[in-house]
């Protein structure tokens, strides 16, 4: 299927997200801004105050309110390659979704799916210092709405199972086996991937597609 042109939340999102990468870099903040608005687990539950004290005696500053760092994380890529590759994914499904959804809709999905994507990395990395950064997570959930709303594949009810539950099931049973083959996969290079973010946003896009599609 072939993305519609012109949608303008999500080519809004693709263009504020570009700026931002692109001003870190002309800024030379590239190794500041991660940990400065980077979603950070070690800064949630028992361990907080240790892991903000620890953030200033290393010389950082000021930092984003750790409630907003699943958003803010959105904004922050690793490179040219890491923002690009989200940026496609982006605007080839989220312009579909949108024309199907609405506008509202994509806002909707992208920032639950950045708040579920934190959730999900942060019980898989409880206490972790390193900062997760790129819109992935938030992106997996518009990629959720997209394979639930548009993936030709469909499933046979199982017993008293709806079969657009069943169909949600192989989806996201899909998604996770893609992630964890993608994590295998990148075990003996430098890449810190947060599959379980990519998972926890996919689930959100599967959980309200339809709904949005009724109330569409």
């Amino acid at each position: 299927m072939e993305a519609p042109s012109r949608q303008p939340v999500t080519d809004s999102i693709v263009i504020i997200t570009s700026l931002a990468w692109l001003a870190a870099v002309v800024l030379g903040l590239s190794n500041f801004i991660p940990y400065a608005g980077g979603f950070i687990p070690a800064l949630f539950g028992v361990s907080a105050d240790d892991a903000a004290r620890a953030l200033a005696q290393s010389g950082l500053t000021w930092r984003v309110p750790a409630d907003l760092t699943p958003l803010t994380a959105t904004l922050i890529h690793g490179g040219f390659g890491h923002v690009a590759m989200n940026m496609l994914t982006l605007v080839f499904c989220g312009r579909v979704v949108e024309k199907t959804l609405g506008g509202w809709s994509v806002i909707f999905l992208y920032l639950v799916g950045a708040y579920a994507a934190a959730s999900a990395h942060y019980f898989a990395n409880v206490g972790q210092t390193v900062p997760m950064i790129g819109a992935s997570g938030a992106i997996s959930a518009i990629v959720g709405a997209y394979a639930m709303l548009f993936s030709r594949s469909r499933a046979r009810r199982i017993g008293p199972i709806p079969a657009h539950y069943v169909h949600a099931l192989w989806l996201a049973a899909a998604w996770t086996a893609l992630q964890w083959m993608i994590g295998i996969a990148t075990l003996s290079t430098n890449q810190n991937i947060a599959i379980a973010a990519h998972i926890g946003g996919f689930l959100a896009g599967l959980m309200f597609a339809r709904t949005l599609l009724v109330l569409r």
